[in-house]
């Protein structure tokens, strides 16, 4: 069996969309480290025991392979030290402690929070010890308050037993745009295949409008922002193009950056590469388009 390629990520901070988003409670975490349940703790000064609702885990453990695959391709990712620690800085200071999942869901959960995040130093020494989540010298450990009762009501019947993070970083060889996807790879099978795919074409005319605007942006003023992936995505609504229903999936997905949607096309990337995928209205037709499609 063949050893399979191992690309290491890292976090570009000229990219405005590198780094975490999110961090999801999950059946099967990929980083192999359950969490622990911290539950009827006595609360200091008090005389009756409480439920403290908090978890702890390992949110990113460096050098550690991960699986992925895309298509027929499979291979591993790996994050160094310095990523995890960057990654760990960038998700305080960014004021995402209130980002969290369930299964990775697109829609964000309430009441789920991070009270505590540190990087482990000395792993006998750590406080991950004490709960046997043997962490390695690097990893990022979070603990996690659930005020949410149907939450915390999942995570003690253990549906949910580790955590895993949403985010974007690059690719030292090449930028790519979702850890999960070799979008690259995935344009040339759209062509190859688009005779034999159904394609679509009926998204509004304000998603391409929005992309014509910032195409013409780029071209009368320059631009470092985004990939390939995301000017081809541009120029495909740009000229009325059916896209495929994985493209449209793609579309979908980047909805996960409308955060970023109202930065001017001169302060940063947020703004100009909401409007390569068609804006609001283009991710919206596609996130609709999408259900219908798979109903």
């Amino acid at each position: 069996m063949n050893e399979l390629e191992t690309f290491e990520l890292f976090i570009d901070e000229a990219r405005e969309e590198d780094g975490i988003e999110a961090i999801s409670l999950v059946e099967f975490p990929a980083i192999e480290e359950n969490f622990v349940a911290l539950s009827k703790h006595k609360v200091e000064f008090k005389t009756v025991d409480s439920e403290k609702r908090v978890i702890v885990g390992l949110a990113l453990v460096p050098d550690k392979p991960i699986y992925r695959r895309s298509g027929d391709k499979e291979y591993n990712i790996i994050f160094s030290k310095e990523t995890v620690r960057k990654a760990s800085e960038l998700y305080l200071k960014r004021l995402k402690l209130n980002n969290a999942t369930l299964e990775h869901d697109e829609q964000m959960t309430s009441g789920v929070s991070v009270i505590e995040s540190w990087i482990v130093e000395d792993p006998s020494k750590d406080k991950t010890a004490l709960y046997g989540l043997n962490a390695v010298e690097g990893a990022w450990a979070v603990t996690m308050k659930i005020d949410n009762d149907e939450v915390w009501e999942d995570v003690k019947s253990g549906k949910y037993l580790g955590l895993s993070i949403e985010g974007m970083f690059s690719d030292r060889a090449e930028d790519i745009e979702e850890v999960e996807a070799n979008e690259i790879l995935d344009q040339i099978k759209d062509m190859l295949a688009k005779e034999m795919l159904e394609s679509y074409s009926d998204y509004p005319q304000s998603a391409t409008n929005n992309a014509k605007k910032a195409l013409k942006y780029k071209k009368e003023n320059g631009s470092s922002c985004g990939t390939s992936v995301g000017w081809t995505r541009a120029s495909q609504l740009a000229g009325r193009k059916p896209l495929s229903r994985d493209t449209i999936a793609r579309m979908a997905s980047f909805k996960r950056h409308q955060q970023h949607k109202d930065v001017p096309y001169t302060e940063g990337c947020g703004g100009l590469m909401w409007d390569c995928w068609g804006g609001t209205s283009g991710i919206e037709w596609a996130i609709n388009k999408l259900k219908k499609i798979d109903e």
